[in-house]
């Protein structure tokens, strides 16, 4: 999923045929990079797995009976290759669910997983279909175009002295009206 595109892009800077697609690909996924995290998603953080050789268990520091059931396809991101991947769940207890895994993995007990592995759910929103997401990435991206290419524009810092960054936490603070109706309640924490 790409919330900006090359071609809006290179309208939006107005740089023509001046850089290759590739390098202009770098800021719109940036900008993803930065923005995806923070907008309401079906996501679920496993917070350790274990296996035997042919059986995977992930295991969340919260209830998943209502989340996940036997049958479902999920994507596992984040964890050690032999989970990752799409998987058909094959049982389901009140804080884990297993799922077969192929390969031939070495049989590991529960241990943690650092940072958390990520267990997304099909969803029925994409966000590469709302506009005020779309504008907010390209805002994004041109911010990170620009910041590469003039760093000595920068901010302005709260003394009002000038600053050669940009990327602060004012990056997607700029944004953040446009995205307020989508955003993940658990990326807003502090």
């Amino acid at each position: 999923m790409s919330l900006c595109t090359v071609a809006e892009l290179r309208s939006a800077l107005g740089v023509g045929t001046l850089y290759p697609d590739a390098t202009l690909q770098e800021a719109c996924d940036a900008a993803d990079a930065v923005l995806i995290p923070m907008l309401w998603s079906n996501t679920v953080f496993n917070v350790a797995h274990s296996n035997t050789t042919t059986v995977g268990t992930l295991y969340f520091d919260q209830v998943v009976t209502d989340i996940f059931y036997v049958g479902q396809t999920v994507v596992i991101s984040n964890n050690e290759s032999h989970f990752n991947g799409s998987k058909t769940i094959t049982a389901v207890g009140t804080d884990s669910i297993s799922f077969a895994i192929t390969g031939t993995p070495t049989a590991k007990t529960k241990h943690a997983v650092v940072p958390y592995g990520i267990v997304t759910i099909t969803s029925n929103t994409d966000w590469t279909l709302d506009s005020a997401i779309q504008l907010a990435a390209l805002e994004i991206a041109v911010d990170i175009w620009q910041a590469r290419q003039t760093t000595s524009s920068g901010g302005v810092s709260p003394d009002f002295q000038p600053s050669p960054w940009k990327m602060g936490s004012s990056l997607l603070a700029k944004v953040r009206g446009l995205i307020a109706h989508a955003l993940d309640p658990r990326s807003m924490v502090g």
